[in-house]
This record gives structure tokens, sequence and C-alpha cells, in this order.
């Protein structure tokens, strides 16, 4: 019994000796995914629309909490996770992802939006930059930034260390957009916090920018719409090259079950709610209706497919390869 003690704890001995070791590669193990993800060049994906090169570059992405605090607001919770369930996601979080579009006309480099920037790289976002570099462009190449609107997740990336991130490119914005946040009557109201980004990213290129209306022209082919609600200025863009189009819905929708199945229900980032609840009507009507390709700047990357009208709202399809054909 001694004898069989003493190799029981010379055994115990053994084993702790190796689990230590092992605990501290399964410790390593449980952070490699996150250090793969940044290690490896963010995802990219490219397509044609008639003569444009379409590239949506993925800036990031990262969970956001509870659905129902952010999508139907007002509804029972109970509701919102049913949708969920039924659609085959899980009821107490979210991924929010995001995705700016470079278009290369052939004439023009056009990015639309501009990500998170530096103060979006702890959380594992910001990489615009890096997939600019993965899809073959550098910054320089960048002739026009335009801007769908002016919330942080789409100008954090104008600056670079202090210094425009796009250094040959001109700009453009709506002009009720910027009117709306440089306003000084923003300063102690909900909305102070976005001027603070807008004066900080924004206004220091009001020079290079053109301030334009919906129904206005970015180059031929890129003409700007009106989608406002989810901000005071908030457009879309329809891209037009021989005879095909895409739809860059920005906003408009930000989930692809909760915002497009239910078009109606409130959304926390929606600063007028009623009138983002109608311009969703209004702009996925038209992509159903006319069978248009849409890209929506949260929705599932590579961010782009299509909708059908479905019991009051609407059933998102995903592109597949219509466009390689």
């Amino acid at each position: 019994m001694v004898s069989l003690n003493r190799r029981v704890l010379m055994g115990g001995a053994a084993m702790a000796a190796l689990s230590a070791p092992m605990l501290m590669v399964r410790a390593a193990q449980a952070d490699a995914p996150k250090a793969a993800d940044r290690a490896a060049p963010p995802e990219t994906h490219r397509f044609k629309v008639g003569g444009f090169e379409v590239t949506v570059i993925k800036d990031g992405a990262r969970p956001s909490g509870a659905p129902n605090e952010t999508f139907g607001l007002g509804e029972p919770p109970r509701v919102v996770s049913e949708l969920l369930e039924q659609n085959f996601l899980p009821t107490d979080q979210f991924v929010n992802s995001f995705a700016p579009v470079l278009v290369n006309t052939g004439s023009e480099v056009v990015l639309f939006d501009t990500g998170l920037g530096a103060a979006g790289r702890e959380g594992g976002g910001g990489r615009l930059l890096e997939g600019l570099k993965a899809a073959g462009y550098a910054p320089e190449d960048v002739s026009i930034v335009v801007l769908t609107h002016m919330h942080g997740d789409h100008i954090g990336g104008l600056m670079e260390d202090g210094k425009p991130a796009f250094a040959n490119a001109r700009y453009i914005a709506g002009q009720r957009e910027y009117d709306f946040w440089v306003d000084p009557a923003r300063v102690g109201t909900p909305a102070e916090g976005g001027q603070k980004g807008v004066l900080a990213n924004v206004k220091p290129l009001a020079e290079k920018t053109t301030f334009i209306a919906p129904g206005a022209d970015v180059v031929s082919g890129i003409t700007a719409m009106e989608a406002f609600g989810h901000s005071p200025g908030h457009m879309i863009y329809n891209l037009e090259s021989d005879g095909k189009r895409l739809v860059l819905t920005a906003d408009t929708a930000n989930h692809f079950v909760l915002s497009l199945q239910r078009p109606d229900w409130e959304v926390k980032f929606d600063m007028d709610k009623p009138a983002a609840a109608a311009a969703r009507a209004k702009v996925f009507d038209m992509i159903a209706a006319d069978k248009l390709a849409f890209l929506g700047y949260h929705m599932p990357f590579p961010a782009t497919g299509y909708v059908e009208k479905r019991d009051g709202g609407y059933r998102f399809v995903p592109k597949a390869y219509q466009f390689d054909i």
C-alpha cells in the first residue's frame, strides 16, 4: 500500500507538472483567435457593376449586446427573441460589422465612408487602410471620399495621426447633414458627442468638400438619393454603369433580419425614428420592386444582396454569383 501510494503521489505530481504548461497553452489558444484575426488581412470582396469595379472592405466587427436594446424598441423582448430564433440567430447578442466601399470608375477611385479609424482599433476595428492595401490600393489612390452621413463609424477614418488619411482626395458630403452637426445648438444635447467627432474629423476638410443635396451626381453614374431619418441628412447612392445597378443604402437598414423583416420597428440609433422607418419602406420597396442589388454598411459581409417583399417586410437574399456571369 505504501508503494502504491508513492506511485500515485509520484504520478499525481507528474500530472500536475504536465498540467501547468497545458493550462498555459490552453490560455494562449483562447487568445489565439483574436491574435490570428488581427494578423490576417481584413476581408475584402471585389465584383463588377457594369464598368465599375466595387471593392467592399471589412473595417471590423464586434458583438453589440442584447438585440432588443437596439432594435424593436418598445416591442416586448420575447417578440424580438422569437424573430431571431425563427432566423437561427442568437437572442442574447448580435454582431455589428462595418463595410466601407471603394468604387473604381476607371477615371476616379471613390471611397464611401471611412470606418471607425484609430478609435476602433483597440476593439479590432479601424482596418480600412489595411484592407485597401490588401485589395491593391494605397490611401493616395483615393480621389474622392463620399460621406453618406456623419456618425462616428463612418467618419472615424478620415484623419490619421492628425492628418488627412487620404492625402489626394476631395470630399463629398450632404449639406443638410453637415449643417446639423456643426451647429452650436448641438452643444448640451445628446448629439454633442457626435458633434465633437464631426468638428475633429470633417470640419478640417471643409475647404476640400463639396456639399450636395439629393439628386446631385458625385461622378457620372453615381447619384445621391434622400434617405433622411437615421441622421438628419443621411443619403444613399445609386450606382449605374452599362445597364447594371447597385444601391449603396448606408444605414437605412442596420440588421438583415431585425431591420428588414420588421422595417417599422424603432431602432436606437435612428435619430428621427418615424422618418427612418418611412425611409426604410420607401428605399426597400424600390429595391424589391426593381429587383436591384444593394449594399448595406452593416449587412453580413460582403454586405451585398437583394430583398423580396414578404409579410409586411423584406427577406434578405445574400449576393451569390450574379455579378460573375
